[in-house]
């Protein structure tokens, strides 16, 4: 019943903001944003691939009715990124990437951690830095973009800040998860400063879901 409920609350709040903003906004986007409204109350209610089903829908049916207003956020955010890169990396010769879709799964095997930029509309990335041979002893990783799934193992014994923003979606950080809109995390690891090997993160997304453990 309670679930019934929710559903009429939706279809009734999705017939009066049509009857409202009708005349300045279009259907599509109307039933956009009621699905992205729904994926961030669904994630919020611990359904995480579910609202994240409802967020994919919401954001395609907005492209396809915004197509223009889409691209010239997707160039923003290429535009902030070449600016951001540039400020946080600490030197020349960092590996820096852009792509329609990226996907990192550097966490089955050992890999090499070098400071890199990346940027993407769709993105996946694992890391695991228990698996990471450092190149430098201070590495700085940026990505951002429009979607993302990140998951990061971060143990102990490295030196870590990170600096997370997610405007739509969730932020998980040994066990505590924010879900909605505007998440950000700031933190710095308390041996950050006497530590040898020290690592930063900076992770951005427009819609995002970002899991974080210090083990």
């Amino acid at each position: 019943m309670e679930k019934r409920n929710h559903v009429i609350a939706f279809i009734l709040i999705g017939v009066g903001l049509l009857m409202l903003v009708g005349k300045w906004v279009g259907f599509f986007t109307i039933v956009a944003l009621l699905f992205l409204f729904m994926g961030i109350y669904t994630i919020r209610g611990g359904n995480v691939k579910r609202g994240y089903r409802f967020l994919a829908v919401g954001a395609i049916l907005l492209l396809l009715d915004h197509f223009m207003m889409v691209v010239g956020i997707a160039l923003l955010s290429l535009g902030l990124f070449f600016i951001k890169a540039k400020k946080i990396q600490p030197k020349e010769g960092f590996l820096q990437k852009q792509n329609f879709s990226s996907q990192f799964d550097w966490d089955q095997r050992p890999w090499v951690m070098r400071s890199m930029s990346v940027w993407h509309v769709l993105g996946e990335a694992d890391l695991d830095l228990s698996l990471a041979l450092p190149e430098d002893k201070q590495t700085v990783m940026l990505f951002q973009g429009i979607m993302g799934d990140m998951d990061l193992q971060i143990p102990e014994y490295y030196g870590v800040e990170i600096e997370a923003f997610v405007l739509f979606g969730s932020i998980e950080f040994r066990g505590n998860r924010d879900n909605g809109m505007m998440n950000r995390l700031n933190w710095k690891s308390p041996n950050y400063d006497e530590c040898e090997q020290k690592v930063k993160f900076v992770v951005s997304y427009l819609v995002g879901d970002l899991d974080i453990n210090i083990t």
